[in-house]
């Protein structure tokens, strides 16, 4: 497998911001020269969470992530390695290296990839060429810039349309059927799975064709809605329709509508209202709430308000609740009937839909609604009966206020639980520094000084001078501080997570990263002048070293006369400094 180049990782790194990558996903508090927020890669109610924008990497105190952009969109967005450096690359507008992508890039996934593309490309050009599906796109008043965003198509009616034009060959045929666009019957034969429906193409969070969810025009047909099967591209509990399309139409999602259908979500974009998601034919998931909650801190659920919708509501809370950390929030709209999404929307315009977004209820307010509408709560045992319903679920719910308040609501209503954990109050301390901070009075080591700033100014080594006499000396981390002033030497460009990167695996890289997080006061020409001060210390102590060696000999009558000479010399200049 190819590798990327350190050349090019090192630019993309020194391209980036962090703090832009990570405000778009997690919201960042300034705290002096760093950033800071509750971690999103674990449950806490006070923020340890830091970004550093001088030293481009994030750090959390709490469960130890650490680690550059790259880094932070592999754990969050769970990529990949190579999908977080195109992810990456594509914000700052570098190309990663073509014979790198190429090779990386499993080529069954890579055709895979393009199949599905084309598949796409196949629905779209024959919703221009059916009269059929163009009355019905009219009908329901999508506009051209609509079907473009969504990339929405058509699949023709018969069996083997779309087999007829792309399965040319037994290797298209093969990656088609993978991607979950044929059927077979009893006897063997193989036809189109999708036939005579209105097609939405469900993408990933890259932009990639990834499957196919397919709207009946006749509505005498069904099932109404059918959606591709689980494939190796598509897991329908982990995918959300239209979420691509809502991240490319907002800079910053601060709140996502999850609905039933595809019309659903193409209807309130029709409107301007470009927040809306649905799931695939299945209840709300916890990966769904995950994603969600990654993509927006407040989420709103649209069921119908019947008993069904009341129980789909119900399955999305359960996934909701153990997510809903502090500054993240769940609401309920439960819909008139015979109304909609679509038909609210296009009955009560922009205004009203969000009227009733504003009016939705909280998750707080169904949650104990839904758990005491048979519980009579003027008796004990009534009381006593909804406080053992509630709280497993509430045990869910992450330390924080809401979790507290939740729990303090339950004791209103039932007198059961009066004492709450009192709410922890954040000192902002200077964290950054006091895990790895010298006991008070004890001066740090000249090693532990020059490793401490050439993390956080990698550049600093771009002033020492060839040869590098310190590297011969016997001491304990030497042979680090070398090798961080040959990488240095090496790729001039590192910044100090890329550096802490490269250790990344090592038994180096939790002290390194506890040095690259210590707050260094100074100017920068001050903390040069110390970096080449230590480096300095350094060469005088290998020429101890070098001399109490020669002495030893000398001593034991073991002296050439060319090393009695380089003695000499070594005793001259230790005195000349």
């Amino acid at each position: 497998m190819a590798r990327i180049p350190d050349a090019f990782i090192d630019e993309l790194l020194a391209r980036a911001d962090i703090v832009e990558v990570i405000s778009a996903r997690v919201q960042l508090k300034r705290q002096g020269r760093e950033f800071a927020a509750c971690c999103p890669f674990h449950d806490e109610r006070s923020p340890s969470f830091t970004v550093s924008p001088n030293k481009q990497f994030y750090h959390c105190f709490g469960c130890g992530a650490h680690g550059t952009a790259l880094s932070f969109l592999m754990q969050y967005d769970r990529l990949e390695f190579l999908d977080a450096v195109e992810e990456l690359a594509r914000r700052v507008g570098l190309e990663v290296p073509r014979d790198t992508q190429q090779r990386n890039v499993n080529p069954d996934t890579r055709d895979l990839y393009g199949e599905m593309e084309a598949a796409a490309s196949f629905f779209r050009s024959h919703l221009t060429q059916s009269d059929k599906a163009r009355a019905y796109v009219k009908k329901r008043g999508i506009a051209p810039e609509v079907l473009e965003h969504y990339a929405i198509g058509y699949a023709p009616d018969g069996f083997s349309a779309l087999r007829d034009a792309l399965g040319t060959d037994p290797r298209r045929m093969q990656l088609l059927e993978r991607g979950g666009l044929f059927s077979k019957n009893d006897r063997g034969n193989v036809y189109d799975k999708f036939r005579d429906r209105l097609m939405f193409p469900i993408h990933d969070r890259r932009g990639r064709v990834i499957a196919f969810g397919g709207r009946v025009i006749d509505p005498e047909d069904s099932p109404k809605y059918l959606n591709s099967p689980e494939t190796p591209l598509f897991h329908k509990g982990r995918e959300l329709y239209g979420l691509w399309q809502a991240r490319q139409a907002n800079q910053k999602l601060e709140r996502l509508i999850v609905v039933e259908g595809y019309m659903d979500v193409v209807a309130l974009a029709q409107y301007g209202i470009a927040q809306a998601v649905a799931t695939l034919g299945t209840a709300t998931t916890p990966e769904h709430a995950e994603l969600l909650f990654r993509s927006a801190p407040d989420v709103y659920f649209c069921f119908d308000g019947d008993r069904a919708g009341r129980g789909a509501a119900w399955k999305a809370l359960e996934s909701v609740l153990p997510r809903l950390k502090d500054g993240r929030q769940a609401f309920f709209l439960f819909l008139p009937d015979g109304e909609d999404p679509d038909s609210l929307v296009r009955k009560e315009g922009v205004e009203g839909f969000n009227a009733q977004l504003h009016s939705a209820t909280p998750l707080s307010e169904f949650f104990y609604a839904q758990l005491s509408s048979d519980v009579n709560l003027t008796s004990l045992d009534g009381k006593a009966r909804l406080a053992e319903r509630c709280k497993p679920l509430l045990a869910q719910i992450p330390d924080g206020a809401f979790g507290d308040l939740m729990r303090q609501r339950l004791t209103e209503l039932t007198g059961v639980g009066a004492s709450t954990s009192a709410a922890q109050v954040h000192v902002p301390t200077q964290r950054i520094g006091r895990a790895t901070r010298s006991t008070p009075g004890q001066k740090p080591s000249l090693i532990r000084t020059a490793i401490t700033h050439l993390l956080q100014r990698p550049s600093f080594a771009l002033a020492l001078q060839t040869p590098y006499r310190f590297a011969a000396l016997r001491q304990p981390g030497i042979d680090l501080l070398a090798e961080l002033v040959l990488l240095v030497r090496e790729r001039p460009d590192i910044n100090t997570g890329a550096l802490l990167e490269h250790f990344a695996g090592r038994e180096e890289a939790v002290s390194l990263q506890k040095l690259a997080l210590q707050d260094l006061p100074g100017e920068e020409d001050d903390l040069r002048i110390e970096f080449l001060d230590a480096i300095a210390q350094l060469d005088k102590q290998l020429l101890q070293q070098r001399i109490e060696e020669l002495q030893q000999q000398l001593h034991a009558g073991q002296l050439s006369e060319d090393d009695k000479q380089e003695l000499r010399e070594l005793l001259q200049a230790r005195l000349a400094r």
